[in-house]
């Protein structure tokens, strides 16, 4: 079920809208952590993720179809949550992850508000990325299972493993370096044209 957002007027049922992703600089110095602390790094996705924001506005909708109240046929639907086509659902979404994820003892990144770290005693670092999906940098497996659990008790998660594809970029990880690489992506869109059997040039 997806709402008519497109309906929505600023400033009466929506204000900020922003779809919070984290930037792929960030990325980039996060998996050169990694490498440097040899971090292991896991891969969670959030489904049906923009469903879990809890609305501020005053949002009624129309009853869906086939899902009509008899004899209520003129009575509305006030929404509680976010549905996706609701302009500020990304915005939502990200407020609520940040309420719960702090929550935890987390912190913003106040220079990339889509990556949220924890440091305790003994060495242990944590960090969360959030794109697509959910990116966990941790010290080592018993940690990952700790964040995990947490992200598993607030939100519907789809455990991923071991990161492997972010932002259609690969990571391709071996015992001393981690290299980013998008030979798949290329792959796959040689395949979808036909073009497979192509010659291979190599710069100079």
């Amino acid at each position: 079920m997806v709402a008519n957002g497109f309906t929505q007027k600023h400033g009466i049922d929506y204000f900020d809208t922003y779809t919070p992703i984290a930037k792929i600089a960030t990325i980039r110095l996060l998996i050169a952590i990694a490498t440097i602390y040899k971090l292991v790094i896991h891969q969670m996705d959030v489904k049906t993720v923009f469903l879990n924001g809890e609305l501020d506005e005053e949002i009624y909708m129309e009853q869906p179809e086939e899902f009509v109240m008899p004899g209520q046929e003129k009575t509305v639907c006030r929404l509680r949550k976010s549905l996706y086509g609701l302009k500020q659902a990304p915005k939502q979404w990200h407020q609520k992850f940040d309420q719960v994820i702090l929550a935890y003892g987390f912190n913003i990144n106040e220079a990339d508000k889509c990556v949220y770290t924890k440091f305790e005693g003994k060495g242990n670092s944590h960090y969360l990325s959030l794109l697509d999906d959910m990116l966990i940098f941790e010290t080592d497996l018993y940690q990952v299972q700790l964040t995990k659990r947490i992200m598993y008790s607030e939100f519907d998660m789809k455990n991923m493993g071991q990161a492997n594809v972010i932002l259609i970029i690969q990571i391709v990880r071996d015992n001393e370096s981690i290299t980013f690489t998008q030979s798949h992506y290329i792959e796959k869109v040689l395949k979808r044209f036909n073009h497979t059997d192509c010659a291979s040039v190599y710069p100079a």
